[in-house]
């Protein structure tokens, strides 16, 4: 199957029938798919193809339909069309579409530069021009600007293509073979006066002289009407060469080019008999920066992109903060391809984000056409007519553009070549994305150095020897200049000035945030804090007040909600606000919707924050904090309904999370956790306690949903601080009982149980939910002690006082852990009792935390009880409700003890799989202790039951091992916490074989706790 776009677009069949897609918009897709093969097409510059300016509603829609019936139409061939973010791509062999098989071959006749090569070239150029099958490229496609922009590239492409062509011809002394195509050509393209000046020269070497002065004629007439202009140099020439010449001209000898195949003059046609001396190639170029280290994998892309085979007419973007070196690496990288380019380099420093005006358009032009040759008195005055000689000057030669330090997007059109073999590297601080969606640019973003790149940096500036003799101070430097070049040199610059120093005496400036962008200063022009403040100047003043609000943002990330609660507005201002920082490069968008800062980008806004009264601070931090406490209220609600917030969180605004269940709320809680027990320390700092301790509160259950341990204990023991200043006893035996489940959790039975025993003390005489809650963790603590019998009857008593006062806050806590207790202690009648009460109480709430545990809890009472039938379902049903709930820690306990029922089964093989499935999620949550206790168990098992090692391989995964989740971000798997609320109890299952063979090791779990 061949893909004809040089003419009216088709495919053609193996059999050489015509085969048009249905309809233009369709031919369209193709088209734009085919010229840009092997490379993603955005949705957006489709519909730009397809629609113009303005697609309809259902554009995207559309586009999928004409995509699935190219997809059938292609389906035998050698091409293949995929779906890439963020569009489509058509891969197959480029000899198969025709403009790019005209590409090639216009290619190869340019580089038959050696004596003789004139007559390869010829044959070449024929071959390239006998594809185009119509007037007009792309010539049944829907008018749009892009169509146009398109098609007429392509056409400009042949008829460079033809002017090749005739003037090979005539060095061969056959220009009479061109007269058709020229006249052809130069009468539907009546102004262009190259063509018209080669048919000129043609004529004349086949001896028909009147016919040449007619064609001049024609041409000077219509420049005359239709323009106002005489004659240009290139036409005039060709007709004085002719006048001044021998009436009867013979033929030149072939000659060997003195030149490139490709004039360097496009208004200069190569003379037949004396071919003009080449112009020496343009480099405007600034020197390569010194010492240059990295950046080795972005000059391969650019490289691929636009020095490459393919890289005529194509457009980089390179993007960054201040200070990545994007500059620095263009330029290199420009030195080092400057042989791809022999008609020159051109460079523009556009100073869009530097001191003073920026570089208009006009005056590059300026710069520009002086360095193509153009006389200053020939040099137009108007914009526009210095475009349009600089796209004329650029459309037939090898340019390298450079255009540094772009602002934006608007003055860059007219400075882009026409050539269809010319280079466009574009440099700025904004992500430029107009020009990737319209221009198809391809875009690199540089970020910060690679560790080994940084250190390599150093050592070029302060030698070899310096930095290795101090590798921990060096990688501490480089991290604290958060690895931009930079930075990097402004550190190395102070270093080299003082000999006498160690790295290690530049390491508490750095460490110091005070003083940190002080120390990148170099008392000059030039220092991390001048360029950052370059890059401000540029910002709306709603994205400047948002970088600065945010130093009281104490997480790594942020999202649009929490900005809009900074700027008290919605999030549609939020996010337009975050997307200009995003797009200077100020804040990066990792994940969609989550932007995360450079640290000296969060100490410059620190600055800008401190320059404003400091009221504006502790109201930017206590707005945050209103913000996470009404998001994590509504989260803990759905977690633990009924939970007591202690007094109405502040009214959510339009800028609260949308958390529609329990997943959706654990995932939002792994996100913002830093934020949230950053800002219990925020709030505490600035002595407001009650929110301090509140959001501390609200959080525990979000914490042990999400099996966050290690810093779910931090967070509530900053909230107890903060609860014991306010003096209120009902807010410390809350923080009390809540930090003794933690303990409890990690294994410190002693703390737990002194902590518990506190809140039930302080609670004693005023009874309620917070000693209900009190005597349960108390109760938990004792069991973990081998107190069994006082476990079972506080968690009783704490049942019996739920009961008699109506008190259901954490009735379904009590009843939960109570039938743990009741299992931990034999009873696994009563567990199963206790475990089925505690899910009837939340019926309505089938993913609520306590739910779940009691449902953990009366899965394994039917396992003690010997009813396997009963326990299996249980079990399978645990896991899958886990699972879909996202409550990743108990999804591991359950999986783990699955297994022991399929070890009580005689069901070793799937008890490995499982097995397995628990190590994964414990290993990924850190939890080392666990994992390498269920390491030996594997062990064990593995070595006591024969499975061929073949089998042992294929051992099957249980349902959601290992796999990606949603509610794991960043890793493969999730995991849990080691000692689980839901499973207070001894596991008594032996693996039998293992004991059979000698090894006794106990395959169960150690005993759970809160």
């Amino acid at each position: 199957m061949f893909i004809r776009l040089l003419g009216p677009v088709e495919l053609r069949a193996a059999d050489g029938r015509a085969v048009e897609p249905a309809g233009p918009k369709r031919c369209a897709v193709l088209a734009l798919l085919a010229l840009e093969l092997g490379r993603t097409v955005p949705v957006e510059r489709l519909f730009e193809l397809l629609w113009g300016e303005a697609p309809p509603a259902r554009a995207r829609a559309a586009v999928q339909g004409h995509i699935a019936a190219l997809r059938k139409q292609i389906a035998d061939s050698p091409f293949t069309l995929l779906t890439r973010a963020p569009g489509y791509r058509l891969d197959g062999p480029a000899e198969l579409v025709d403009a790019l098989l005209f590409e090639r071959l216009t290619a190869l006749a340019a580089g038959e530069c050696a004596p003789g090569g004139d007559e390869a070239a010829v044959k070449l150029l024929r071959e390239a021009l006998d594809l185009w099958h119509g007037g007009t490229a792309l010539a049944n496609l829907p008018e749009t600007g892009l169509r146009h922009a398109v098609a007429d590239r392509l056409d400009r492409r042949r008829t460079r293509a033809l002017e090749c062509w005739a003037e090979r011809l005539l060095r061969l002394g056959r220009g009479a073979d061109a007269v058709t195509d020229l006249d052809r050509a130069a009468e539907a393209d009546g102004l262009h006066e190259p063509l018209a000046a080669l048919l000129v020269r043609c004529l004349h070497q086949a001896g028909r002289f009147a016919d040449a002065l007619t064609a001049y004629h024609r041409t000077r007439r219509r420049l005359a009407e239709e323009l106002g202009l005489a004659p240009g140099r290139a036409l005039q020439s060709a007709v004085d060469d002719m006048l001044t010449a021998d009436p009867e001209p013979t033929p030149a000898a072939p000659a060997a080019p003195t030149s490139p195949p490709v004039p360097v003059d496009p208004v200069d046609p190569v003379d037949p008999v004396d071919p003009p001396a080449p112009r020496p190639a343009v480099n405007q170029l600034p020197r390569a920066a010194a010492r240059f280290v990295g950046r080795a994998a972005e000059q391969r892309r650019l490289d691929a992109e636009c020095a490459g085979p393919h890289g005529g007419g194509s457009l980089a973007v390179v993007t960054g903060p201040a200070g990545a070196g994007k500059t620095a690496t263009v330029v290199q990288w420009a030195h080092t391809a400057a042989g791809a380019f022999p008609d020159g380099l051109l460079f523009a420093d556009l100073n869009g984000f530097g001191p003073g005006h920026r570089t208009g358009p006009v005056e590059v032009l300026g710069r520009f056409l002086r360095a193509l040759g153009v006389e200053e008195r020939e040099l137009p005055e108007d914009r526009y007519a210095r475009a349009a000689l600089y796209r004329a000057l650029t459309g037939r030669r090898r340019l390298l553009v450079v255009l540094d330090n772009a602002g934006d997007a608007e003055d860059l059109a007219d400075l882009l070549p026409a050539g269809p073999d010319c280079a466009t590297v574009i440099t700025s601080r904004s992500s430029l994305e107009d020009v990737v969606v319209t221009e198809g640019a391809a875009l690199l973003r540089l970020g910060a150095l690679p560790a080994e790149d940084a250190l390599g940096l150093l050592e070029h500036l302060l030698t070899p020897a310096r930095v290795r003799a101090e590798p921990e101070a060096s990688a501490k430097v480089a991290e604290l200049c958060d690895r931009l070049p930079l930075a990097l040199r402004i550190a190395a610059a102070r270093l080299a000035a003082q000999p006498g120093w160690a790295i290690a005496d530049l390491v508490p400036e750095l460490a110091d945030e005070r003083t940190r962008l002080q120390t990148l200063d170099t008392q000059g022009a030039i220092s991390v804090r001048s360029a950052l403040g370059l890059t401000v100047r540029r910002l709306s003043a709603t994205a400047v007040h948002l970088l600065a609000l945010l130093a009281a943002h104490p997480g790594p990330e942020t999202d649009a909600h929490a900005a809009a609660a900074l700027l008290a507005t919605d999030t549609a201002e939020a996010r337009r606000a975050l997307g200009s920082l995003a797009a200077h490069h100020l804040l990066t968008e990792d994940t969609p919707g989550r932007y995360r800062r450079h640290d000296l980008i969060r100490l410059y806004g620190a600055e800008l924050l401190d320059e404003r009264p400091a009221s504006e601070r502790a109201d930017a931090t206590l707005a945050l904090v209103d913000h996470f406490l009404a998001a994590a209220a509504h989260g803990a609600g759905l977690l633990q309904p009924g939970l007591d917030p202690f007094g109405p969180p502040p009214p959510p605004g339009p800028a609260r999370p949308r958390l529609p269940d329990v997943r959706a709320a654990l995932d939002w809680f792994r996100a913002e956790e830093p934020t949230i027990r950053g800002l219990v320390t925020s709030a505490a700092d600035l002595g407001d306690h009650r929110r301090a301790w509140r959001l501390a509160y609200l959080a525990n259950c979000l914490y042990y949903g999400a099996g966050r341990r290690t810093d779910r204990l931090a967070c509530l023991r900053a909230g107890l601080e903060s609860a014991v200043l306010t003096g209120d006893p009902a807010a410390v035996a809350s923080m009390e009982a809540s930090t003794a489940r933690a303990l409890s959790g990690l294994g410190r039975a002693e703390e737990a149980h002194r902590l518990a025993l506190r809140a039930v003390t302080r609670t004693a005489d005023a009874g309620g939910d917070v000693h209900v809650h009190a005597l349960t963790v108390l109760a938990v603590a004792s069991a973990a002690r081998g107190e069994h019998a006082e476990a079972v009857r506080l968690g009783e008593r704490a049942i019996a006082l739920a009961g008699a006062h109506g008190l259901a806050e954490h009735a379904p806590f009590a009843f939960s852990n109570t039938a743990a207790l009741h299992g931990f202690a034999g009873d696994a009648g009563q567990a199963l009792r206790r475990a089925r009460e505690a899910r009837a109480l939340l019926a309505e709430h089938p993913q609520a935390t306590y739910h779940l545990s009691a449902m953990v809890n009366e899965a394994h009472a039917l396992q003690q009880l010997r009813r396997p039938a009963e326990a299996g379902r249980a079990w399978r049903e645990t896991m899958e409700r886990c699972r879909a709930a996202g409550a990743v820690h108990l999804e591991a306990v359950a999986e783990r003890h699955y297994a022991d029922f399929l070890l009580d089964a005689d069901r070793p093989v799937e008890a490995a799989s499982y097995l397995r499935s628990a190590h994964c999620l414990y290993e990924r949550l850190g939890d080392a202790g666990v994992a390498r206790q269920l390491e030996r168990r594997l062990a064990t098992l593995a070595g006591a039951v024969t499975v061929a090692p073949s089998a042992r391989r294929a051992l099957p995964a249980a349902p959601g091992a290992c796999r990606s989740r949603p509610h794991d971000r960043g890793s493969p798997c999730g995991g849990a916490p080691r000692h689980p609320e839901a499973g207070v109890r001894r596991s008594t299952v032996t693996v039998r074989r293992a004991c059979r063979s000698g090894d006794h090791h106990r395959a169960a779990a150690r005993p759970g706790r809160v």
